[in-house]
């Protein structure tokens, strides 16, 4: 054959196969067969496909980390018709190198090896008691003065709703009792407090002068305060390795500024499920559950993010589905498809309800909505209508892993909500590392 002919003929057929290669991408058939990076616990195995139309070899540079088929071997052909399994060996960063015909390189992809973990999916009601990291302004309050006026001195010092104060003149508040003795004898000595409040991340100082209400006969700051907040939410997680727990999947913010609360302290108790107000569009109803009086209690809260509570909690709670703790699922493992959720609607007894996960998102950084799900036990729809309140953290299982937790549901629509990727919650409970940004997408 004439060489010309032959470089023109092998130019078409490239130009060709790339085309192919772009138009599948576009359509989302490599979607799930080329992610920039793999991860997987170690002892896991993952089958790997790739279709193409033409033979792939991929070999791998770290044979101690990642071995294919359980064999020492580091290359191995692989096409639609015959898959290779991947087995993780060790803990660390290998790279698999992908060539076309044995000869061109294609891709490249990274292979991310992280510890087991397995943990205990929760289920159970909880109390939640939790005081803040300072005193919260959650209002302005007009005081009656002996001039006859009606005057705010914290808005006037500055003081915004939503604002943490944390000492007056130079006293650590630790509990809102604490403020009134201070305000006392500020107004009485008629000296202005020095005032050191957060605002978000940021600490500033002001000076604030207490005023004598002549209707309550006592001295004021004109601000409404807060200290703590208690409720009710669903246990999503125990790792009994490292003795922590996460619940709720959002963030406790106060009721009136909406401002996430810093934690200063907390507690979860055992907690009993007395009544529910079912949900119905445009009304989200409501667990009713109160704290056993003999109850213990279960663990400490020391982290509240946008993803829960988390803490030290030294022992699984009763009442679990499961003994054992069970395997963990990544963002990007989870399908859409049936799935189960883990919750109580009556007492304590925590029970699987069938659900199916209708749209998932894809997430390369924490955030919260990372799936759609829906309630499809008719059980569970006939006892509480859909998603209710307090069962935010209630755990979502699928193909024997934890994936996520329940946290909110569609005020329009109560058998559909949002849940939340389980890996954001273990980070955030310390429990999975933190792997970075990752792009996760097909290329």
């Amino acid at each position: 054959m004439n060489p010309n002919l032959r470089k023109r003929l092998l130019g078409l057929f490239l130009a060709f196969f790339f085309c192919f290669l772009g138009t599948a991408a576009a359509g989302g058939l490599n979607h799930s067969f080329f992610p920039n990076e793999l991860r997987l616990f170690a002892g896991e195995i993952k089958q790997l496909h790739v279709a193409l139309p033409v033979q792939t070899q991929i070999s791998i540079d770290r044979p101690d980390i990642v071995q294919f088929d359980g064999t020492s071997a580091t290359t191995v052909p692989v096409s639609s018709h015959h898959p290779v399994m991947l087995q993780s060996h060790g803990i660390g960063e290998a790279h698999l190198h992908m060539k076309l015909f044995g000869q061109i390189p294609f891709k490249t992809v990274k292979v991310n090896v992280m510890p087991d973990l397995k943990v205990i999916p929760g289920g159970q009601t909880i109390g939640v008691k939790l005081k803040s990291s300072g005193i919260l302004v959650v209002g302005h309050h007009l005081v009656n003065t002996r001039a006859n006026t009606k005057i705010s001195p914290g808005e006037k010092a500055g003081l915004e709703l939503g604002d943490r104060i944390t000492h007056l003149n130079g006293t650590e508040l630790k509990d809102v009792k604490d403020v009134a003795s201070l305000v006392e004898q500020a107004g009485k000595n008629k000296q202005a407090l020095d005032v050191t409040y957060k605002r978000g991340e940021r600490s500033f100082t002001t000076r604030l002068s207490p005023v004598f209400d002549e209707q309550d006969k006592i001295w004021r700051l004109g601000l409404y305060i807060r200290d703590s907040a208690a409720g009710v939410g669903t246990l999503t997680f125990f790792a009994p390795q490292q003795g922590v727990y996460g619940a709720l999947g959002h963030v406790i913010t106060d009721m009136n500024t909406q401002t996430p609360i810093v934690v200063g302290s907390g507690q979860i108790v055992e907690s009993s499920v007395t009544s529910i107000s079912k949900s119905e569009n445009g009304e989200p109803g409501e667990k009713r559950a109160h704290f056993i009086k003999e109850g213990k209690i279960l663990g400490n809260i020391e982290q509240n993010t946008q993803f829960g509570i988390f803490g030290k909690m030294p022992l699984n709670p009763d009442h679990s589905v499961y003994g054992d703790p069970i395997p963990v699922a990544f963002a990007e493992e989870v399908k859409e498809g049936p799935a189960e959720i883990l919750t109580v609607v009556s007492g304590q007894k925590v029970e699987k309800y069938s659900i199916e996960i209708v749209h998932v998102t894809t997430q390369d950084a924490p955030e919260t909505k990372g799936m759609v799900i829906r309630i499809t036990d008719p059980r569970l729809v006939s006892k509480t209508g859909g998603i209710v309140q307090g069962m935010s953290g209630s755990p979502i299982i699928q193909n024997g892993k934890l994936i996520g937790a329940v946290t909110h549901v569609f005020v329009n629509d109560p058998k559909s909500g949002y849940g939340c990727f389980i890996e954001w919650m273990l980070q955030d409970a310390g429990v999975l590392l933190k792997s970075g940004t990752r792009n996760l997408k097909a290329s």
